[in-house]
């Protein structure tokens, strides 16, 4: 019997999907904005949330605040799925079109370096009809620990 904890025997996209899965188990804010995971693999990760009436701001279109986090829980998803904890040490976004209530957005995040103890994402969210509505950039940093509890 192997004495490895049961997550190094796993392919390297199998332990991404279960590092997404005990985030995303633990993450109330992402549920509670109606986030769905639709992929992650190592590196990477789609989020899409519908644009719901109360996302909207003063101008009737969707507050930067939440497309910001919808970004921002996608870079968290991707840039865990090494299992090892990592948080953003900083990140910028653009926003480029307005989004209306009851629209789709999606966001993709990309990994662009990982050197070290520290990453570089590209995040973009396009709208339903495939335009791209802001562009987000994270910067992570590895930290202590495991997203999934590793034996000692």
């Amino acid at each position: 019997m192997s004495s490895q904890p049961a997550h190094e025997s796993l392919a390297p996209d199998e332990l991404a999907r279960a590092t997404a899965k005990t985030m995303f188990d633990s993450d109330a804010c992402s549920r509670a904005l109606g986030f769905e995971l639709l992929e992650v693999r190592p590196g990477y990760a789609r989020m899409r949330m519908t644009v719901r009436p109360d996302f909207l701001n003063g101008h009737n279109i969707c507050h930067g605040g939440l497309m910001f986090t919808l970004a921002d829980s996608t870079f968290a998803f991707a840039c865990n799925t090494y299992n090892l904890n990592t948080v953003a040490s900083g990140c910028s976004i653009e926003f480029l079109r307005p989004v209306h209530g009851g629209d789709v957005l999606t966001a993709e995040a990309v990994e662009q370096v990982l050197s070290g103890r520290n990453g570089i994402y590209d995040i973009r969210v396009t709208n339903r009809a495939g335009d791209t509505v802001a562009m987000f950039r994270g910067k992570s940093a590895h930290i202590k620990g495991h997203v999934i509890a590793v034996d000692s």
